[in-house]
């Protein structure tokens, strides 16, 4: 009698634990590479018997699915599975109800598969499609390209939903919280689609999917499909410009969850708008959610070198305000992504972080993606290797020339000791602290090993040569500047001669955006006859007023200082410059109660108003994984008057237990993309 299927059971929950996928699955079985995976099959009738009854499997992914491309497998029970290959072994057998397990090789192209059981004896055989499952890159096994040997490490790359992403400005480094959210409801399947209109997928299918056991290639796919501007139906649209108005500003966001979900509701058209640090967490976000080590890093000054130079050239007139901008800028910080894999394709030596850097900035191969890029080679100064070496070199390396234009058109280089890619930064391991990797990226710098690298890369840095004896200056800030207040920067100056010098100081303040774009003027000061003493100092305030700057603060809440002193008798300049940060006030976040899983709980918001205006049209936005369904927006009634509280109770119902942030973000007229978060640790529900 032939072998009859009754039932069966992907065991979708036990094997989610198994796995580490167990907040992925909801009804679906997700498994990692290389890891074994248990079903269990109830025959009608008889039992499964050894010797008499051949069992076999078949799994398939991508639409056009063959055994050459890795893309197809067939293959029978056994009790020695072979290396390398996908295998299945009887676990045990009670009765009618067999337990099999099955493992896929370390290799296997990650996907959605059909799997079909066929059973056969002598003389009948029939095929039973068993369901669908997802196949995910492995970072627990050591065979596979992204394993990761530390588990402390493994939960915060691949398991953390939530994390911190640093902003703000090298002097006054800050930090938002942010919800990549991989495992809620419906991102993987998103995450999937993205692989399945990529355009080398639609070019040629077969290719696309052969190529997808390599993190390389995936890596390069969601650099490109993370934005739009290859026409390829990328999820983000960028813009810099402060006109938001049509869209979402990128400052409003708090995490990738609700892009990624409005990108496929509107039929994969671009979500507006997204800056650097948007770009680079939604990408963390899909290769997290693949299985892929990920995390979101923060490079300051960043320098994006358009002619591969290496030379960042900026233009000052001699009033101190930047002229005819080439389109080599300097970027007060910029995000990117580093993904944790081996490069086989390359020499020995170049495994571990890789850099991607999805913001659209520069083509590679035709298109507008970057990486992924070897720490290391960025490191050793190995521009020739893959891919985008250079691009990435100049964004940590790069030199600033400052030229001053004078009256009559000719052009004089200052000295400045502004550095490039300083305080490289993402969250540590565990903790909500900041761990530094600038020494990842470069060596110390003025050491030989710096000096060897630069020779490599055919760079002469003009900054390694001895600061000259002279006059110097720096820009410093008396106490932290708030938004609504006013504050004072001081011009530093020092005469390191034994002579007096005659100077002339001009001092310029204007709003900034974060990629160096400046604004309106908010205060200046020019002094004709400042006389220095030989070997003293001088300390020059400025005044900056809110009236003033208010009104053009950008959402990046940056103020550029730029200071000139000229020499009248050399004729020879300093400039020295610094981004203020303008700190917005607190949202303090209190929680009442027990945090409990499965019950109520209530946080109690709270933001003064530093202003002196009424704050109009107050939106709090609230959203944590395991804290709340998606996003909550809870409009305020009223305007909040001047040093008043706007104040919100939200009630919510956790769902997971442990350690969760819950991110809240606060909007107006007057006062936009104010952010603030709390750990919560929930407690489990009594059993």
């Amino acid at each position: 009698a032939e072998l009859v299927l009754e039932t069966w059971d992907l065991q979708c929950e036990r094997n989610g634990r198994e796995h580490r996928t167990a907040e992925l699955g909801g009804q679906q079985l997700v498994v990692r590479r290389g890891q074994p995976f248990s079903i269990t099959l109830r025959f009608a009738g008889r039992s499964y018997e050894e010797g008499v009854d051949k069992l076999a499997f078949d799994v398939e992914t991508g639409p056009c699915p063959i055994e050459t491309s890795g893309t197809r497998s067939h293959f029978a029970v056994t009790d020695f599975p072979e290396e390398g290959t996908w295998s299945a072994v009887v676990q045990e057998q009670d009765g009618p109800v067999l337990c099999v397990s099955l493992c896929s090789p370390a290799s296997a192209r990650v996907g959605r598969y059909r799997l079909t059981m066929e059973a056969a004896t002598e003389l009948q055989g029939s095929s039973t499609h068993l369901g669908d499952f997802v196949l995910l890159f492995n970072a627990w096994h050591p065979e596979d390209t992204v394993y990761l040997r530390d588990e402390d490490e493994r939960r915060e790359y691949v398991l953390s939903q939530q994390g911190l992403i640093y902003q703000g400005s090298r002097d006054y480094i800050t930090h938002v919280a942010w919800n990549f959210g991989q495992f809620e409801d419906d991102i993987l399947s998103i995450c999937l689609e993205m692989l399945d209109i990529n355009p080398k997928f639609l070019r040629d299918q077969d290719q696309d999917c052969s190529h997808r056991n390599d993190p390389v290639y995936i890596g390069r796919v969601v650099s490109a499909m993370v934005n739009c501007n290859d026409e390829d139906h990328g999820v983000l649209l960028g813009r810099w410009d402060n006109h938001y108005s049509d869209g979402m500003s990128p400052m409003a966001w708090m995490g990738s969850v609700d892009i990624l979900k409005r990108w496929r509701k509107f039929g994969c058209q671009p979500v507006k708008y997204g800056q650097c640090w948007v770009f680079a967490a939604v990408a963390c976000t899909v290769m997290r959610c693949l299985g892929v080590p990920s995390r979101v890093v923060t490079n300051y000054n960043s320098a994006h070198d358009t002619n591969g130079n290496l030379v960042i050239d900026r233009y000052l007139s001699e009033a101190g305000v930047e002229e005819r901008r080439s389109r080599d800028s300097i970027w007060n910080f910029h995000c990117w992504t580093e993904c944790w894999m081996t490069r086989p394709d390359l020499a020995p030596g170049y495994d571990g972080w890789q850099v991607l850097d999805p913001t659209p900035q520069e083509k590679s191969e035709g298109i507008y993606c970057c990486g992924p890029a070897p720490v290391k080679a960025v490191k050793e100064g190995d521009l020739q290797l893959q891919y985008d070496i250079p691009f990435v070199f100049a964004e940590v390396n790069a030199d600033v020339v400052y030229w001053i234009v004078q009256s009559n058109g000719e052009q004089k280089k200052s000295t400045h000791t502004s550095v490039v890619g300083k305080n490289i930064s993402t969250k540590s391991v565990g903790r909500d602290s900041r761990e530094d990797i600038t020494h990842t990226y470069k060596y110390p710098e003025g050491s030989d090993k710096e000096r060897e690298v630069f020779a490599k890369a055919e760079h002469e840095k003009s900054s390694l040569g001895v600061q000259d004896e002279g006059l110097h200056m720096r820009i410093k800030l008396s106490e932290g500047a708030n938004n609504g207040s006013d504050f004072d920067v001081f011009a530093v100056i020092s005469n390191d001669t034994d002579t007096e010098r005659e100077c002339r100081l001009r001092l310029c303040a204007r709003t900034a955006s974060y990629n160096g774009a400046v604004g309106p003027q908010c205060g200046s000061k020019d002094l004709l006859n400042l006389t220095l003493e030989p070997r003293a100092g001088k300390c020059v305030p400025l005044r900056i007023l809110y009236e003033q700057y208010g009104p053009h603060l950008t959402q990046d809440n940056i103020i550029k200082v730029v200071a000139l002193l000229t020499e009248y008798e050399s004729g020879d300049s300093v400039v020295a410059m610094r981004d203020v940060y303008i700190q917005n006030p607190e949202i303090k976040i209190r929680v009442l109660g027990e945090p409990m899983q499965e019950r109520k709980l209530v946080a109690e918001l709270t933001l003064r108003n530093p202003l002196a205006e009424p704050l109009n049209n107050c939106v709090f936005v609230v959203e944590g994984t395991g804290l709340t369904e998606g996003q909550r927006i809870e409009e305020l009634e009223g305007p909040v008057e001047p040093q008043a509280e706007a104040r919100l109770r939200v009630e919510l119902v956790p769902r997971l237990a442990g350690l969760h942030k819950l991110l809240v973000d606060f909007e107006s007229d007057r006062l936009a993309g104010v952010k603030g978060y709390r750990n919560v640790i929930i407690a489990p529900r009594p059993q």
